[in-house]
């Protein structure tokens, strides 16, 4: 039995020897392996953890404005860190309290919550605790020099981090234009648009890991210093910039409106002065959203009625004496109707007329009879002012517009008609605009530009000219007669609101039903100008668009009633009236009840008494008292029968005069003496 036992314990020790043997074999093999074989990655793979290259970030250029405004700039940003555990018990002992009333006073918050907040971290062994975000360099270099802090790192615990970020040093100027760049190839505007010569090109440095998870720079033959980036010189100008701006929230205010646009530019050179685009938050305040003026193609409305006078005058087809009949405001086409926004029409009016008063049935009519034909000629001309794609501007995410093209599935019966008042097409704001420009420049079209130039220091890497889309829109002849038309839309047309003795412009007034086809419910007014000034002499271009408009408020033309709005060169007007006198006085006021009925109307050239006749139906009385600074005054109730744009039987209250029907002037009121006793 011994001798079995002594055999099992010789049979398990040679197992044991065997299984080492083999053990020494394979750990010899691995070591050859790992230095013959595989040592030149696990060498690399050692230098990596302990030695590394690392990007140096190139300083990116500035934007600048026309003027010389800095618009973006790259700045340096830091946030301030403490690692509880590197400081010792007597240094953080001695030195927090001081450190928190030194970090209250640059922070702003109270010594006793920094006090907690360190000796928290301190208990808890925090080696990464949060001290402060977002500070500038003159805060850095304050906080570097606080008691503990100024130790170091490794005594002291600071830890601080360094990122560059991009900010506007005047606001939100143009922002969405200025735009942005993020990682993942993604941003907008200028920023993302010239992002290849604004971002510079990174350099390289090695550096060797140290204690606690720090770096620093080791001699290295291969360092490759950046490259910063250029700096753009963009053609918006700050001043006009902060005007329209304003303008255009001023607008979206007063109409609690959903959003909207301006662009101005000059006309001669296509460069962009200004660029505003506001959309509305939940709270009722404006802010910049997206780039309307450029993203946004929409169907234009009358402003596309421009297109039409063009192409009739050029081609011969009319001249602006041609009359038309409106047909009471209302004409069929193909069995669908095309309405004037004035009810019941505007008589017969030449074409030149119809367009100031941008009635749709005149230009309508005057397309369709001219071009029905040979749609072709009509499209082809449109074709050749870039207008159906993009035009091809320096920013990315331009829209398409859209002009349907005859012989296509898009074209049909209607397409034709439709589009003489600015419905089955699309354009964006911008390109809106470069059409008005074009006859502004003299029938020269040509692309707005955002970036003038390109600059390293004081050198100039490149420059950029606008370039012409169209050398000649339309002969000489037609540029002076549409020229003409678009000044008198201001002085006595749709524009006349914005008609001023002593300061001339030209353009046209617009107003398109938009998202029609997706019902009633969802279906929104989009009110525009588009013009230029000054009207003989013309310097910059604009355009404002905007969106949704409280119609609650305000009708979509801007005005109340149908004051203004129902407007000509000739009128008439019939007033009778009936008053009686009470006899006596009640504390020195005397009443005089009154019926008043007026009618009237008002119309161009011959087409007076052909006109719809408006009229109003009052009672009132009117209350005098001599003791009084204003005098007299009335209280009156009044019927109408219609009212444009508001309905029929409109009732009123304290209607003192019927001002409803005008002529394109106005009149002072006389002064008055005061009797005093």
């Amino acid at each position: 039995m011994a001798v079995k036992k002594d055999n099992i314990i010789s049979y398990r020790l040679t197992f044991v020897v065997v299984c080492v043997f083999a053990f020494s074999i394979a750990i010899a093999v691995k070591l050859f392996n790992i230095q013959w074989v595989g040592g030149d990655y696990y060498r690399n793979l050692a230098k990596q953890r302990t030695v590394k290259n690392f990007d140096i970030p190139a300083n990116k250029g500035n934007i600048y404005s026309s003027d010389g405004s800095l618009l973006a700039t790259s700045i340096p940003e830091y946030t301030i860190r403490f690692d509880a555990v590197a400081p010792s018990d007597e240094n953080f002992e001695k030195n927090y309290v001081a450190l928190s009333d030194s970090l209250a006073r640059l922070l702003g918050k109270s010594s006793g919550e920094f006090q907690r907040d360190l000796r928290k971290a301190k208990n808890t062994k925090n080696r990464y605790f949060l001290v402060a975000r977002k500070l500038s360099f003159t805060e850095y270099m304050r906080i570097k020099k606080f008691p503990l802090f100024k130790l170091g790192a490794n005594k002291g615990g600071i830890i601080v981090e360094q990122q560059t970020v991009r900010k506007h040093p005047v606001g939100l100027i143009a922002n969405r234009t200025i735009g942005y760049e993020r990682d993942g190839n993604q941003g907008k505007g200028l920023e993302y648009a010239f992002r290849k010569y604004l971002n510079g090109t990174n350099g390289h440095r090695l550096m060797q890991k140290i204690a606690k998870n720090q770096w620093k720079p080791i001699s290295d033959v291969n360092e490759l210093d950046p490259i910063d980036g250029y700096d753009i010189i963009s053609t918006i100008d700050v001043f006009i910039q902060d005007i329209a701006h304003h303008a255009l929230l001023k607008q979206l205010e007063l109409y609690e409106a959903d959003h909207g646009c301006v662009v101005v530019m000059e006309t001669k050179t296509g460069e962009v002065k200004a660029i505003s685009n506001l959309g509305r938050a939940e709270d009722g305040s404006y802010f910049e959203t997206q780039n309307y003026a450029v993203a946004e193609s929409h169907e234009p409305g009358s402003t596309f009625k421009l297109l039409d006078l063009i192409a009739l005058l050029d081609d011969k087809k009319v001249d602006t004496s041609k009359v038309y009949n409106t047909n009471g405001g209302i004409i069929t086409i193909r069995n669908r109707k095309v309405k004037d926004s004035h009810d019941g029409g505007y008589g017969s009016i030449s074409l030149a007329r119809g367009f100031e008063v941008s009635s749709n049935t005149v230009l309508v009519q005057a397309v369709y009879q001219n071009y029905k034909s040979n749609p072709k000629q009509f499209t082809d001309r449109l074709n050749s002012y870039g207008l159906n794609g993009k035009i091809g501007i320096q920013l990315l995410g331009e829209g398409k517009s859209y002009i349907p093209q005859p012989g296509t599935d898009d074209w049909n019966a209607l397409s034709l008609p439709w589009m003489a008042y600015g419905y089955g097409v699309s354009m964006t704001p911008l390109q809106t605009l470069t059409i008005y420009n074009g006859i502004a420049n003299n029938g020269k079209m040509i692309k707005p530009i955002f970036v003038k130039e390109i600059k390293e220091w004081n050198k100039t890497i490149k420059k950029y000219e606008a370039e012409v889309i169209n050398e000649k829109m339309c002969s000489d002849e037609t540029l002076a007669k549409v020229k003409a038309v678009l000044a008198n839309v201001v002085k006595k047309g749709t524009g006349s609101k914005l008609y001023s003795s002593d300061f001339s412009m030209a353009g046209k007034t617009g107003t398109a039903q938009v998202n029609y086809s997706k019902g009633k419910e969802n279906m929104y007014y989009a009110s525009s100008f588009v013009g230029y000034f000054p009207a003989d002499n013309p310097k910059y271009s604009c355009i404002i668009v905007v969106h949704k408009p409280n119609t609650s408020l305000n009708n979509y033309y801007g005005i109340e009633g149908f004051n203004n709005r129902i407007l000509g060169t000739q009128k008439w007007v019939f007033s009778l009236q009936t008053q009686s006198y009470i006899a006596g006085s009640w504390y020195g006021f005397r009443f005089s009840p009154y019926i008043n009925i007026s009618m009237g109307s008002l119309a161009e050239e011959k087409a007076l008494f052909a006109s719809k006749v408006y009229s109003k139906f009052s009672v009132g009385v009117q209350i005098n008292n001599d003791f009084l600074v204003f005098n007299s005054f009335q209280i009156s109730f009044s019927y109408y029968p219609s009212i444009p744009f508001e309905g029929d039987n409109i009732l009123k209250t304290n209607s003192f005069e019927n001002t409803d029907l005008t002529l394109n002037d106005f009149q002072l009121g006389k002064p008055a003496y005061i009797r005093y006793e």
